[in-house]
């Protein structure tokens, strides 16, 4: 079972992440997981806080001359900017004066539920542990997860679809619009699209706004049979949902056809079965793959997801991303402190993360599916996983 947990905040010194679970046997370098933290920082209409940090991961413990040992992995993510909070931001006591308290919690965020949860007069205790900027560290536990999944020809990968209103055509192999994706300023495979999106926020950057929008994630090479239909806890739709909607700012998912099912008849809706005998001499190494032989769909509504389980085809998901909260011309909100009607707190902040957030969502989608595969083909390195998945594919092929 892949377990994981985060800690630190936004201007602490550090993020922290601790990864139970990983087998032994798994080849991974610091490089593997800097190249995501990497692409969580870009995009076009993010805020001066990342020409600030430079996100880079130290190993802690776990991995062993670059090979993990079957033991607790510790990741730590410095936060460059400490320097600039180390007095408001230490654990030792210092005089009020010193402490940069926050008291006009921001409309949309986390502020005054939880100041009124956790009985705190400073709002700033909960920004900041509620800030994106702990997405850091689960970028970093699912740069693990990936390499995880690169072993069994699992990759994930995701592309922005719709920002502030501007919706893009996107069409295509998974491949070919992750490369374009990759390629653009706003994580979008359609260039026209991309600069009506561009237009779009410098406007709300004019304007003091901020802006939303839509990403997509794909995951390619997924065998059937991860997940399960017998317990609401252990379906795979609603694990992956539920990781998606931990991410910060996150308002709604949806997986295959989505919502777009309610509106059709079941017709157009359910995926109809096909079977294909395999033919000698095409063969793949690592992942699962249909063309091979075997049940098929010429459709994906599903999303490659039913009943809790996943059925051979890709994965698709999508997620709606809110604005984000901190205006810079803020919207009125109270003072907790005198009760009196104030502009709401204004913290640095981007005018848009969508392009951010589909990276975010890569790797908690990473990491559900490192958890259900090792639920379902077990051990305790990679050489006996791999002889289970092996079997099951076999078992799955035949049939």
């Amino acid at each position: 079972m892949f377990r994981y947990l985060t800690s630190g905040e936004s201007h602490g010194k550090r993020l922290t992440t601790i990864i139970d679970g990983m087998p032994s046997g798994l080849r991974i370098s610091a490089a593997d997981i800097n190249t995501d933290l990497r692409r969580r920082q870009g995009g076009y209409g993010r805020g001066a806080r990342m020409a600030i940090e430079k996100d880079v991961v130290e190993i802690t413990s776990g991995i062993r001359h670059g090979v993990t040992l079957g033991s607790p992995i510790g990741l730590t993510v410095e936060n460059r900017d400490w320097e600039n909070w180390e007095g408001p931001m230490n654990s030792e006591a210092i005089a009020v004066k010193d402490k940069k308290q926050v008291t006009k919690p921001r409309p949309g965020h986390a502020d005054l539920p939880g100041a009124l949860k956790y009985d705190h007069r400073d709002v700033r205790n909960i920004l900041e542990r509620s800030s994106a900027r702990e997405t850091a560290a689960r970028v970093a536990a699912g740069g693990v997860a990936r390499r995880f999944l690169d072993e069994f020809g699992i990759t994930v990968r995701s592309w922005v679809v719709g920002l502030g209103g501007v919706s893009a055509e996107v069409t295509g192999p998974p491949a070919r619009l992750f490369k374009a994706a990759e390629a653009s300023p706003l994580r979008c495979p359609d260039k026209i699209a991309t600069e009506a999106m561009k237009r779009t926020i410098d406007l709300a950057k004019e304007n003091g706004d901020s802006l939303g929008g839509i990403f997509e994630v794909s995951a390619t090479g997924v065998p059937p049979g991860l997940g399960t239909h017998v317990q609401w806890d252990r379906k795979l739709n609603a694990r992956i949902a539920m990781a998606i909607m931990s991410i910060q700012a996150i308002k709604g998912v949806e997986i295959g056809m989505g919502f777009d099912a309610a509106r059709n008849p079941g017709s157009r809706v359910q995926d109809e079965i096909f079977y294909r005998a395999a033919k000698a001499g095409r063969k793949k190494v690592g992942g699962f793959w249909p063309e091979t032989g075997g049940f098929y769909r010429k459709t994906n509504n599903a999303g490659g997801l039913e009943g809790g389980t996943t059925n051979g085809e890709p994965l698709v998901l999508r997620a709606a991303m809110k604005p984000i909260p901190t205006l810079y011309k803020p919207l009125r909100s109270v003072d907790i402190g005198t009760k009196k009607p104030y502009k709401a707190s204004v913290e640095r902040s981007d005018v848009c993360a969508v392009p951010a957030a589909s990276i975010i969502g890569e790797a908690v989608v990473a990491i559900e599916l490192a958890d259900a595969f090792l639920l379902k083909f077990g051990g305790d390195s990679i050489r006996e996983i791999s002889r289970n998945y092996k079997g099951y594919l076999k078992q799955v092929r035949d049939f």
